[in-house]
């Protein structure tokens, strides 16, 4: 049977439709799996979405996806990812990335294992943790996959934590567009380039854990967000002039001729939610992306939020990778 984590992958799904003759009736579904309660489940296929009363489902499992993205596509994506989430302290190892921000956020602090780290890969990783170790922090490794697979079983090998899967998903600015219709009704999108306190105090809010106040951001991660050239951040308030924030999020164009938009730190405050403010949003950036060229869109979504992988699902985004965060044994 299916799990939580299958969410966003494809799946084929056997279902009971009726009796025949005194024999069960079976169909088979096959597509991505948007949405799996304790009561029925949901799969989107080229004919669009099918929901399945569990009670009807004889047998479901996970399938291969169609087809995987070439390894150029991958490694593309991923630098155009990095460009948008640029932490302050870089370094090389060989093709790989070593990548420091204070500590603030796994993908901010973790080494991106794209390329050749011009030694045996052993040898990658100890350097890997000498690094991490020299800046007091944990020694992290981001492992696209299916790209870095090898990577990921030496780390098997070390006892090295495996963390829920992230999904790396895409969506052509057009087919965004084409969803997410204007709305008169709603307050208007603010995009600044520079973000507001308010702005960042829910964002330190959403951040915050036991060694970070709910209230404030490290300098590193100021200097994060910021860092991009061509960035823009959504602000939406109750009123014209108001000071009551509703919503924000942060977009970016990267990427080889700046085709990319990346779309991070989507919050609705919870008095706000339900409203369609998050599309709302959403629609700002993606215009505003494609007034500058752009033509794709990617986010990253962890693999067991199912919710945000329906919203998604809905608005066109299809799972181009995965990765999984590992962490280096205490």
């Amino acid at each position: 049977m299916l799990r939580r984590q299958d969410v966003g992958h494809r799946v084929v799904v056997r279902r009971i439709v009726g009796i025949s003759e005194g024999r069960t009736q079976f169909s088979d579904t096959l597509g991505e799996l948007v949405e799996l309660s304790e009561t029925h489940l949901t799969v989107a296929t080229g004919k669009g979405e099918l929901r399945v009363p569990l009670a009807e489902v004889h047998r479901a499992k996970r399938v291969p996806a169609a087809r995987r993205p070439v390894a150029g596509a991958v490694v593309d994506l991923e630098l155009a990812a990095n460009e948008a989430w640029p932490a302050p302290v870089q370094d090389r190892l060989g093709g790989w990335l070593l990548r420091a921000a204070d500590g603030w956020t796994g993908r901010g602090n973790s080494a991106l294992p794209v390329g050749d780290p011009d030694r045996p890969l052993p040898a990658a990783i100890d350097a890997v943790e000498s690094w991490y170790a020299a800046r007091g922090l944990p020694a992290r490794i981001n492992v696209p996959l299916p790209l870095a697979g090898p990577v990921g079983v030496a780390l098997d090998e070390r006892g090295w934590r495996a963390q829920p899967p992230v999904l790396v998903q895409t969506a052509s600015l057009a087919a965004l567009l084409d969803r997410m219709p204007h709305r008169a009704d709603l307050p208007t999108v603010e995009l600044l380039e520079e973000p507001s306190d308010a702005w960042l105090a829910l964002v330190a809010a959403r951040k915050s854990g036991p060694d970070r106040p709910a209230n404030r951001l490290p300098e590193a991660a100021l200097r994060l967000l910021t860092a991009v050239p061509t960035i823009r951040f959504a602000h939406v308030y109750a009123s014209t002039g108001g000071q009551e924030l509703l919503a924000v999020a942060r977009g970016t164009v990267t990427g080889q001729r700046g085709r990319w938009l990346g779309l991070t730190l989507l919050e609705v405050v919870p008095a706000a939610r339900r409203r369609g403010l998050a599309l709302h949003v959403l629609r700002a950036l993606t215009r505003w992306a494609a007034g500058l060229g752009a033509t794709d869109a990617f986010l990253q979504v962890e693999e067991h939020n199912a919710a945000a992988v329906a919203l998604y699902r809905r608005l066109g985004f299809t799972t181009h990778h995965t990765y999984v965060s590992r962490v280096a044994p205490d």
